[in-house]
């Protein structure tokens, strides 16, 4: 069964998917994303893999008879997608070179791009989650894309705030917080040309970054070939800094914000992003999200980001020192 279920007291959808319970465990000495495995080609650099066991798909099963009045259900339509970062089974973003990232870029706009042409499809969320802390259990270095065929709500609620303050204000909202975070400096981890990364002043995690473009881009497919590598490289320098942190593979999920595809022009209030949601306070310490933080969205975050953003931007500064040896 695979389907979508509508939460009334949130008006947002539930994503049902009990086939993803058969999903097999894969022996320690076999990996479908591997080259011989017989399940991607042999030479690859980057590789769109469609997901064997997807939530949402285009030719979805008709929803359980068991929907009322007051419940109810709609067909579990999109795509999903694997997007395989390396035929190395081992090496992660930051290992990658910033011309292998900048392959994976291109991919990502390709299938941005092509996933936007089905007028069903609503939202296209490429993201990525890395390490066993967030609940990753196929080791190859790869990420996702969702595509939706109802807003997600997160999605929603962020796109009516962008609104709300280029009405108010007249100005985008996260143009705005680009420059009041250069103004400040201390949350500021790295820029380069095209985009910046900082630790944002509300952010709910101690090492929750944000990489944001410089240039008032909506989506990953108005960037200029010079933006996409700087993208590459930015992406590649963040990753790199968080594993120098704690000096071990650092647990992230990155999750890339851009324009609904679509639906109404977006373009004057909203500002293309990447978040990170990190789990990891200290070396071996997690911070966990608790009854308060899911069961009322209060967030609460154990550091203050004052403190959190000279570590990092000190862990990305012995980065930088070792690439050059």
């Amino acid at each position: 069964m695979a389907e979508l279920r509508f939460n009334p007291l949130l008006r947002d959808w539930t994503m049902v998917a009990s086939n993803r319970q058969h999903r097999p465990h894969m022996p320690k000495d076999f990996c479908p994303f591997c080259p011989g495995s017989g399940k991607v080609p042999d030479d690859y650099t980057v590789y769109k893999y469609d997901n064997d066991f997807p939530v949402l798909r285009p030719d979805p099963p008709e929803p359980d008879p068991v929907e009322t009045s007051l419940y109810k259900a709609a067909k579990s339509y999109g795509k999903c997608e694997v997007i395989l970062y390396s035929p190395d089974h081992h090496k992660t973003l930051p290992e990658l070179s910033v011309e292998h990232i900048g392959e994976l870029v291109d991919l990502w706009c390709e299938r941005f791009q092509e996933l936007s042409k089905d007028p069903r499809h609503q939202y296209i969320l490429i993201f990525e989650n890395r390490g066993e802390e967030c609940g990753v259990t196929m080791p190859h270095p790869h990420g996702q894309i969702y595509a939706y065929s109802q807003m997600p709500l997160k999605i929603q609620r962020e796109l009516e705030s962008c609104k709300i303050h280029h009405e108010t204000a007249g100005t985008c909202l996260l143009c705005d917080m680009n420059r009041d975070e250069q103004e400040f400096g201390q949350r500021v981890i790295m820029e380069n040309e095209h985009f910046i990364a900082y630790i944002p002043y509300f952010t709910d995690y101690p090492y929750g970054v944000f990489i944001v473009s410089k240039g008032h881009k909506t989506a990953i497919t108005d960037f200029t070939v010079e933006e996409r590598v700087s993208l590459a490289e930015i992406l590649k320098h963040t990753t790199g800094a968080m594993d120098e942190l704690f000096e071990r593979l650092f647990p992230y999920m990155m999750v890339i914000h851009q324009r609904p595809v679509n639906g109404e022009d977006v373009e004057p209030y909203y500002h293309f992003h990447i978040e990170f949601y990190t789990p990891l306070r200290e070396k071996d310490r997690l911070k966990y999200y608790a009854s308060s933080e899911m069961g009322a969205w209060a967030a609460a975050n154990p550091s203050a980001v004052e403190e959190t953003a000279p570590k990092l931007r000190a862990a990305y500064q012995r980065y930088l020192q070792k690439q050059v040896k």
